[in-house]
């Protein structure tokens, strides 16, 4: 006698489907059914998705816009200059540059070691670096690299020698 192919599966969310498993090995089909079983069914999961979908984008613009806010009133406080390059990753840029450079305060300063007259030094060297692609590059970078980073960027990472 043959394995069946055609299962009947009551998923998790409550709705009975017969699912066609004739792709798969007669071995697997038994499996794979008790697996389906505990998923819900397809209309139930692309419904799932599609609300969160939209969720999830306005969260995601939501908190990118508050960054964005932050990072622009700390260059402000901070007297970082505006940053060049390409207008569609000018804000990344900002926020990678702040949210670095906090990071590296952080860890270097209050948690670490470094003097505040050490540390106005590094400030300096950030204002330097006005590129936002250079910002993004080092994103992932630890913080503790940012003094060594800085010094490290070329000529091409800074417009001008005086960035005042």
């Amino acid at each position: 006698m043959a394995v069946k192919t055609r299962w009947p599966v009551t998923h998790s969310c409550g709705h009975e489907v017969e699912h066609d498993l004739s792709a798969r090995p007669a071995d697997r089909r038994a499996g794979y059914a008790r697996w389906l079983a505990g998923r819900d069914c397809t209309d139930c999961w692309r419904a799932e998705r599609d609300s969160d979908g939209a969720d999830r984008a306005a969260w995601i613009a939501a908190r990118r816009a508050e960054e964005q806010q932050a990072a622009e009133a700390w260059a402000e406080q901070y007297r970082m200059p505006p940053l060049t390059g390409p207008q569609t990753i000018l804000a990344w840029g900002e926020r990678s540059r702040h949210q670095l450079v906090t990071a590296a305060h952080r860890a270097l300063v209050v948690e670490g070691t470094l003097t505040e007259g050490d540390w106005e030094e590094v400030e300096g060297l950030a204002r330097t670096v006005d590129r936002a692609g250079w910002w993004i590059d080092q994103r992932e970078a630890p913080a503790g690299d940012l003094p060594e980073l800085l010094e490290a960027a070329t000529d091409a990472d800074r417009s001008t020698e005086n960035p005042y």
